[in-house]
This record gives C-alpha cells, sequence and structure tokens, in this order.
C-alpha cells in the first residue's frame, strides 16, 4: 500500500485524518501506580509537542493494572504540564456521578484550560458490580443515560434543565461532548442528539461498521452555541504496537492477551502466565482474540499500512491511537513512530 494514503478517509476528500492517543495509565510489571502516572505524564508532554489532536483517559474501576479510575484529575494534572492539546475523558461514566458533579469538574477544568478540554461519556459502570455498589450507585441508573446527557449538556450550555440550578463553574464554558460506545445504543443516541461519536473499537469491535452506518444515517444536525450546526465525527480506536522488530511486537501482543486472560478470567485466584497462556489456545483465547481485531502490530510502516485500512473500514474522520505494549520502550516508541510530525518528516 502507498504510504500517502495513510489516515485518508473516503469522507476527509483527501485530508489527513487527525490521530488522538487513549491512555489507560496503565501500571506495568514491576511499576508502582506512581511509576505508571510519571510515564502517562511523559507521554502527554511529548503528544504535545507530536501533532496528536487530543489525549483521553478512561474512567476504570478495581483494577490494578489501570491507574484512571479519575480521568478529571488526570486531565487536570496533564493540562499543566502541556500547552496545545486537547484533553479529556474518553470517558467519564456517567451512571457513576451526577450530571452536575460532572459540569462542575469538566467545566471548572475549561475555564483553566479554555478551548482544551473535551468530555466523551459512557454508560458502562466501568467496573464490576461490587465496584458499583462500592461507588454507591444502582444499575438502574444507566437507564437514565440519554436525559442525563442532556441534563449536562444544559449545565455546560447554561441553559439548565433544573430550575434553580446553575453549574458555576461550568455554565457557559460548552465543554464538548462525545457519545462513547460499542453498540448500537450509542450510536442511535449520538446521532439523535447530534453529537460526535467514539467507537470502542480497540476492544469491543463486533459491532463496529454497523454502529458507524447507523449513525451516519440517523444523524440530526444540531444547533451549536455559535449558531451553526454540528456534522457527523467518528472517532473510531485501535490498540496500537509498533517496533522495528516486528518480532518483538508480535511478542509484545502475546503479552498483552496473556495479561487480558488474566483479568478477565482470573479475577481473584493466582493464575499463572502458563495457565493464562493454556486458556488462550480454547474459546477464552478467542474472545480475547476478537476483542483485539482491530489490533495494528508490527513495524510502524506495517501499523501505518494497518492503520490506514482500518480508517477505511470504519469510515472514521480520526483515529484514538491505544498503545498497549508492556514494554515501556515499545509502549512509547509506538507512539513516537506514529506520531503526526514523525510520519509528515518521513513523507508518510
Amino acid at each position: 500500500m502507498d504510504m500517502s494514503s495513510l489516515a485518508t478517509s473516503p469522507d476527509t476528500a483527501g485530508k489527513a485524518l487527525p490521530f488522538s492517543l487513549l491512555d489507560l495509565a496503565q501500571v506495568g510489571p514491576g511499576e508502582t501506580v506512581h511509576d505508571a502516572l510519571a510515564r502517562s505524564t511523559e507521554l502527554a508532554e511529548f503528544a504535545d509537542t507530536a501533532g496528536y489532536r487530543r489525549l483521553w483517559y478512561a474512567e476504570h474501576h478495581n483494577m490494578p493494572a489501570i491507574a484512571s479510575a479519575a480521568p478529571a484529575v488526570l486531565v487536570a494534572h496533564m493540562a499543566g504540564r502541556t500547552s496545545t492539546i486537547r484533553l479529556g475523558a474518553g470517558g467519564v461514566m456517567l451512571p457513576n456521578h451526577s450530571p452536575l458533579a460532572i459540569a462542575e469538574q469538566f467545566g471548572t477544568l475549561a475555564e483553566l484550560h479554555p478551548g482544551r478540554i473535551d468530555l466523551g461519556l459512557g454508560r458502562a459502570p466501568g467496573g464490576d458490580q461490587a465496584t458499583f455498589a462500592a461507588l454507591r450507585r444502582d444499575p438502574a441508573t444507566a437507564e437514565n443515560f440519554p436525559t442525563d446527557v442532556l441534563e449536562l449538556q444544559g449545565y455546560l450550555r447554561g441553559a439548565s434543565r433544573v430550575p434553580g440550578v446553575t453549574a458555576t463553574p461550568g455554565a457557559g464554558t460548552d465543554v464538548p461532548l462525545y457519545i462513547l460506545g460499542s453498540s448500537l445504543f450509542g450510536a442511535q443516541l449520538a446521532a439523535y442528539l447530534g453529537l460526535p461519536y467514539a467507537f470502542a473499537s480497540h476492544f469491543a469491535p463486533a459491532a463496529l461498521e454497523q454502529a458507524v452506518a447507523l449513525y451516519r444515517r440517523e444523524f440530526r444536525p444540531a444547533e451549536l452555541p455559535d449558531g451553526s450546526t454540528s456534522e457527523p465525527h467518528v472517532i473510531a480506536a485501535a490498540t496500537v504496537i509498533a517496533d522495528d522488530d516486528a518480532e518483538l511486537a508480535a511478542a509484545q501482543l502475546q503479552l498483552a492477551k496473556v495479561h487480558r486472560v488474566r483479568v478477565l478470567f482470573g479475577r481473584g485466584t493466582n493464575m499463572s502466565d502458563e495457565q493464562a497462556t493454556a486458556l488462550l489456545q480454547g474459546p477464552h483465547g478467542r474472545q480475547v482474540d476478537e476483542m483485539l481485531r482491530y489490533a495494528a502490530v508490527g513495524t510502524p510502516a506495517q501499523v501505518q499500512e494497518q492503520l490506514a485500512d482500518f480508517a477505511q473500514l470504519a469510515d472514521a474522520d480520526e483515529l484514538m491511537l491505544a498503545p498497549l505494549a508492556s514494554d515501556r520502550k515499545v509502549w512509547f516508541g509506538t507512539v513516537a513512530a506514529l506520531a503526526p510530525t514523525a510520519l509528515t518528516a518521513t513523507g508518510r
């Protein structure tokens, strides 16, 4: 494939497709949470100068290997260490919070860092049932997701839907909202509200093509605060592992699969690497393989080619890259090799 076609979507009329990053603030082998957050800070500082459009953090709870339980706190810290890149949640799991509290948090961030804050919203709990109970939330609150999104949007636009309640900070900041999803529900909601849609194809790819097609087909332009109307915008996420040594990249993917089997199917046990590897040979392994269907793995050139194909398949307006390697050198190297400034410099 001609590398000049990298990340050029049929719908973007030849314009380069923006690359963004999803950082799970992963706690690698032998690392502390402090270590992991220090590495995430280094990544943010690099991404700020490397041409990436945005950097998001996802809300996960009760997962020892992921340190992004509090996205707003991470965004605040990273915003202070960067100057231009957009920062946000990808996403906040809205059923875990009141819309007013999120409006105040991200409204505060927007007042401190105007024009740089995003807010992606999901309706999953971001953890297991025990965690949901520990958060003092009721699983039934997920059913209120559409109305909660509208309530949150009202606060941020200074047009509260709750009489007598104003978000301060928050009102008038118009923090851009994005609907996250991995099913037709999120696509329908984003289309109905005229909001951008981010698909979680980095771990739940099954409905990608159907959901994006539905979103584009049913999209209803919404009036924006500046008087214009919204246009459809699809962000598709992809796991990436790139290294000059393709075999090393493949080995890092295998390690990631072993880790995922342990997390998904070994909770509460001391599952060994050997046991996890054995599970990869059966139904559990096929489930993990499906989760990573759109992983782009290999040399930087190979990964770029895979991403170009993926962008067309996903009919995407933007790609959200999720670096997965547990080896920090490979993890950071992936981000550096795929940076828009690096691709421009090499003519790719």
